[in-house]
């Protein structure tokens, strides 16, 4: 078989390397190599030069690094163990592009893999990609072995291609960017360089490295910018000052003549600000009494009394209430007892069963044994857990994987024999009025953008699993006013509203793709209230493994119809199948209840596979808002107290000239529970979508509450990644 050039590039230079120095390692197992100082890339290095270092598992973080050489924002997640990612938006210096401002704003994506930890005399070796899907203004390549010399010192060195060869790459702004630039990868001559770290004591942390980066950008057409002065030598210093293990500020020197300085920010989901929470701590099992003690209680003669049932239903109820739980439903018989829970406070879903579970054993007469537990989402039932009230009573106060093995997990039934809704339950109304604030980042044009303002959202129960949602928003002020989409050919001049609104052809691309996205600037800037949402949705469980939505109205800011979804995820399987039909109208851009001419029927059949450390992949077939046809590959990692960190790419059979700049769809998603920060058990988070451009081609509805993520918290591979929780 013939190799590409990449895999022979690398089979020829790390592969080699890894082998050695893997042959010579011993089979001790040592700590992690995790990062004494971020660079000023954003990732765990030197100063500008790059270590084997990794960052602990999930780590996400942020760096903002000045000097005259221009200004660094980074986004960094540690994937895996050995997996770096970092998202980067820099404001380039020296370097005029059609604006002619004398910079340039400039993305770029960064992986590193360690291929090799540090062992015995072995050093850790790391491979990495830099800038290998952006511009390629910091475009480079490199291997990097780091030993720790003594435990206050250690040492890196490495060989680097493209910038970090002092061979920048030529940069050829014709394109679409946004494709990796695989051609270039490991090629142009590769030069040496190295640093050395010294940690002072607990905080301080001295740096002085090797580099050959010379500054210097080169464009296609044969211009070449010194970015700042160019530096009077290889020889750069640093000094890193940590407050805590989240904290840090470092100041450097680049070749001798030039300044700067950098914080950074690393936040660990596994180290929350309270790990044991706030939550008060749940009521105790409360073990049966003798038969003898109570004879009645123990034969069941209760269950024939009518007024038995309500009675328990009504105290259990309470008690579940005051545990943020709702009692939707109850079966009770005289040695069985199943309650449909609402969990409207815990993130973990096993935390609301374990406490469920607990004050069952103080409401239910003795002779009820086998206690079911069913989770509902939108009042639709998920999953029923089974489980033993002498296991219960008898694996209190042991581990919580004991009473995960006697416990049994199963697909939920749409109803139950002998099931009876507590009163009050339905219909219900709930509202809130809250601040928010959208923010725009990584966007070259317009730099960080934002709008604050309040939102009034409620939303009425009218019966289970038919919900009617609104909400109401006014803006307060922001930076992100009304504009129409840029004008072809001419790179930072956009349509004014009223040209955008006047002419219908405007809607369309001069390649023929309809502004599904683009235009949707034209969505912002309302000083007059909009509604954002109003919908009515139906959930429904036709079968134990197969659920259904259908929601009506106006789904999103910018669009209004009817959307549907069926999802077949069986309760024990990491594997769901998923479809979904949309037929939507362009709403307004006063996002009140008028609408535009575009219409569009669009879809995608989805997979969905639940891997281990939280990991789950989902794959979307199917047809766009622009009628353009492709997939969206997503990967999510979630970690067990609710942090969601993903990714996600969408290729369609848009050509990147009609796709425009960035020539595909993607970006990143981030969810952390309320709870993770303030301690407070919450279902409430924090989301955000960090892409650069909106764009037309790959663009998806946005439709709240689809039935995966509805249905998926009470399923096995999610909820026994919190089982950890169910005693808390």
């Amino acid at each position: 078989m013939r190799r590409s050039p990449i895999l022979r590039r690398l089979m020829a230079t790390t592969l080699p390397v890894a082998l050695v120095l893997g042959s010579a390692g011993t089979t001790a197992v040592a700590e992690p190599m995790y990062a004494r100082n971020m660079s000023t890339y954003g990732l765990g290095g030197g100063i500008d030069t790059p270590t084997a270092e990794t960052l602990p598992d999930g780590t996400l973080g942020a760096t903002v690094s000045w000097s005259d050489y221009g200004r660094r924002s980074s986004v960094v997640f540690q994937a895996l163990p050995r997996l770096t990612t970092v998202l980067r938006y820099s404001r380039v210096e020296g370097i005029n592009d059609y604006r002619d401002e004398g910079y340039i704003s400039d993305r770029s994506l960064d992986l590193r893999y360690q291929v090799l930890d540090e062992q015995g005399w072995r050093p850790a070796v790391a491979v990495g990609l830099q800038d290998f899907l952006g511009t390629g203004v910091y475009s480079g390549e490199y291997i990097v072995a780091t030993k720790t010399v003594t435990p206050s010192v250690r040492v890196s060195a490495g060989l680097g291609w493209g910038v970090l060869a002092g061979k920048p790459r030529i940069i050829d702004n014709s394109g679409q960017g946004g494709e990796p630039n695989v051609d270039d990868w490991f090629r142009g001559g590769a030069k040496p360089f190295a640093s050395v770290s010294w940690q002072v004591n607990d905080r301080l942390n001295l740096v002085a490295e090797y580099s050959n980066e010379e500054y210097v950008a080169k464009y296609r057409s044969g211009s070449a910018f010194q970015q700042g002065d160019e530096p009077d030598n290889g020889l750069n210093l640093g000094a890193y000052y940590s407050f805590g293990d989240s904290y840090q500020v470092g100041v450097y020197s680049i070749g001798g003549n030039t300044f700067g300085a950098q914080f950074s920010i690393l936040l660990n989901p596994r180290q929350a600000p309270y790990p044991s929470g706030l939550e008060k701590a749940p009521a105790p099992v409360r073990p049966r009494p003798a038969p003898q003690a109570d004879p009645d209680g123990w034969s069941g003669v209760w269950a024939q009394d009518p007024t038995a049932q309500p009675a328990i239903q009504t105290a259990l109820g309470d008690a579940m209430a005051k545990e943020g739980q709702i009692l939707e439903s109850m079966a009770l018989s005289a040695n069985r007892a199943e309650v449909r829970l609402r969990n409207n406070r815990y993130i973990n879903q096993a935390e609301a069963i374990g406490r469920t579970a607990r004050l069952m054993t103080r409401a239910l007469p003795p002779s009820v044994e086998t206690f079911v537990i069913t989770s509902t989402a939108a009042g639709v039932p998920a999953s029923s857990v089974t489980v033993r009230r002498s296991d219960v009573e008898r694996l209190e106060n042991t581990e919580a994987g004991q009473i995960a093995d006697a416990s049994i997990l199963s697909d939920a039934a749409a109803g139950a024999p002998g099931l009876v809704r507590s009163e009050g339950v339905y219909p219900r109304f709930r509202w809130s009025i809250k601040p928010y604030v959208d923010l725009g980042i990584f966007s070259a044009e317009d730099g960080l953008t934002h709008e604050v303002g309040a939102e009034a959202r409620a939303s009425y129960e009218i019966a289970p699993g038919l919900v009617l949602t609104g909400a109401l928003r006014q803006r307060a002020f922001g930076n992100i006013d009304q504009r129409g989409p840029g004008i072809p050919g001419q790179r930072g001049e956009y349509y004014t509203p009223e040209e955008y609104e006047a002419n219908p052809a405007l809607e369309t691309t001069p390649e023929g793709v309809p502004r599904v996205r683009s235009d949707t600037r034209m969505y912002t800037g309302n000083s007059s209230p909009v509604i954002p949402e109003l919908t009515l949705a139906w959930y429904a469980k036709p079968t134990p493994t197969v659920y259904t939505r259908v929601t009506a109205g106006l789904l999103e800011r910018a669009y209004g119809g009817v959307s549907t979804e069926v999802l077949w995820k069986p309760a024990n399987s990491p594997l769901a199948f998923g479809a979904e039909v949309n037929r939507v109208k362009k709403r307004d851009f006063d996002q009140l209840f008028d609408f535009r001419d575009y219409e569009v029927t669009m879809g995608h059949v989805s997979a969905y596979y639940e891997f281990t450390q939280g990991f789950t992949a989902q794959l979307d077939v199917g047809k766009y808002l622009a009628g353009d046809k492709g997939a969206t590959l997503t990967l999510t990692r979630e970690f067990a107290n609710g942090w969601r960190i993903g990714a996600y790419a969408t290729k369609t059979d848009l050509s990147a000239e009609e796709f425009g700049e960035g020539s595909f769809d993607k970006g990143i998603t981030l969810s952390i529970p309320l709870g993770w920060a303030t301690g407070q058990p919450s279902r409430e988070r924090v989301d955000a979508n960090l892409r650069s451009l909106a764009r037309d081609g790959g663009a998806q509805l946005n439709v709240r509450d689809r039935l995966y993520d509805r249905v998926r918290d009470s399923h096995s591979v999610k909820l026994y990644e919190g089982w950890g929780r169910f005693w808390r």
